[in-house]
């Protein structure tokens, strides 16, 4: 299973751009190409998913056990002729200040994967060689194969790139230089996505023949082929009887983990995407209804003007359509979202707080017995939201690895909403009383 794993210095180096730059250059050439992202950030992926024509995985130690972490990406690269994936964050990077566990670095690791560096080189010279052997020294085992230095000039990477072969022996593989056509915007969450970009097949074939100029792509795939091979047990999920999920899908909620979706699809579900953005009510003949994350802040006065999907979404939770709604879609049930009328399914309304909120990986404790999870349950998951509830529930109790904890989240016997996300490969115990709970929907009035 060739694969290759592109990180970073730090948040902001460019890793994101060589990535979609190699993975485009990797598709024109003809190749099957895998796409992975490390941590739990949804915006990559999308960004990947649309270059390589098929879905981009995440792999997370927060999550996953380091078995079924494996187990995800061999199940997504199957049939790939290379897979890549993204690093977040700086390569050592975790899930607290001072920790290396959960990063780019843990999973490669795990997963036995080479690791190219991005060096953005912007305004440096010699630092830049400080920069890696920092980098090669942290830890006895880096991993890291080689580098690419971002930002350069094909002068200035000349005498760099001797230097740093030289000196640490490891491989440079080329250079991006700075190209301002090819900048992906962003906002407060990270950047823009991918389906707001109306020149983004412009802007990834310009950095695909760049990268055909300045990366050296054939070492990149020679490297990926020297990956070792994965030991790992398959996860087996039942087979349940049809049901139909209605799922959110627009601009507003787009926030999914395409392995969570695969395991309902495995269990038997047929997804039905809607829009409460511009559908006049919920798809016919559902089950269960899931509301992702996104942005629906943005889209507040479209969602608040469709009265005829907020009243449809509200009549199906009265009525015990089994639900679940993270973050944006949590927000899309409560009275309303910057004074424009929600679904309002909950009490309270939702305000910019003006910054990121209780923000990174956390676990969740059930405080009662629901559709999901039992009383003392401990779930695996992480917050990203700069907007925030009056009342956000009450039902969990969340901490942090640095031991802030506070009350989240309304659970019941059909419903989960909170601001928390998880992803059903670290619970596979809730997808499967998910699937359970559309189930006994489809056959409640026969």
């Amino acid at each position: 299973m060739d694969r290759i794993m592109i990180s970073g210095v730090s948040s902001g180096c460019g890793k994101t751009t060589v990535v979609c730059a190699v993975l485009q250059a990797l598709v024109n050439r003809g190749l099957k190409t895998g796409a992975f992202k490390c941590g739990p950030d949804y915006i990559d992926p999308m960004f990947h998913s649309r270059i390589i024509g098929a879905k981009s995985a995440n792999l997370d130690l927060h999550f996953f056990s380091e078995n079924t972490l494996r187990f995800l990406l061999a199940k997504n690269a199957a049939g790939c002729d290379v897979s890549v994936i993204e690093g977040a964050m700086g390569f050592y990077d975790g899930a607290g200040l001072t920790t290396w566990k959960t990063s780019a670095y843990e999973l490669a690791l795990v997963t036995k994967t080479p690791v190219v560096l991005v060096v953005n080189a912007r305004g440096a010279a010699l630092s830049v060689l400080a920069v890696i052997e920092g980098f090669l020294r942290f830890r006895p085992e880096s991993g890291i194969r080689g580098v690419i230095l971002n930002q350069c000039t094909a002068m200035t990477y000349a005498s760099l790139s001797a230097a740093i072969e030289e000196r640490f022996g490891i491989r440079c593989f080329g250079f991006l230089p700075r190209l301002d056509e090819c900048v992906l915007e962003s906002r407060h969450l990270g950047l823009v996505t991918a389906g707001e970009i109306r020149d983004l097949r412009e802007k990834m074939q310009t950095l695909a023949a760049q990268a055909e100029k300045t990366l050296d792509i054939d070492a990149l795939l020679a490297l990926a082929h020297e990956a070792e091979p994965l030991d790992y047990t398959p996860a087996v999920l039942p087979k349940k009887e049809k049901i139909r999920l209605a799922v959110a899908r627009d601009n507003a909620f787009c926030f999914y983990y395409e392995d969570s979706l695969d395991a309902v699809r495995e269990m038997g579900g047929e997804l039905v995407p809607f829009s409460p953005i511009t559908d006049g009510a919920l798809p016919e003949n559902i089950d269960g209804l899931y509301l992702g994350g996104g942005y629906p802040e943005l889209y507040a006065k479209e969602l608040g003007e469709n009265a005829s999907m907020r009243a449809s979404v509200r009549a199906a939770l009265e009525r015990g359509v089994p639900c679940i709604a993270e973050c944006g879609g949590f927000m899309y049930l409560t009275s309303a979202i910057a004074g424009r009328a929600m679904a309002g399914v909950f009490p309270g309304g939702c305000f910019d707080a003006g910054k990121l909120t209780r923000f990174g990986y956390l676990t969740l404790t059930a405080q009662r017995d629901s559709m999901l999870f039992d009383t003392g349950e401990k779930i695996p998951a992480h917050e990203f939201h700069r907007w925030d509830a009056e009342q956000p529930g009450n039902d969990f109790l969340a901490e942090k690895i640095s031991g802030r904890s506070w009350r989240c989240a309304y659970a019941g016997e059909t419903l989960y909403a909170g601001y928390p996300h998880f992803h059903f490969y670290a619970n596979l115990s809730a997808a499967v009383r998910f699937v359970e709970a559309c189930r006994k929907e489809k056959h409640r009035y026969e």
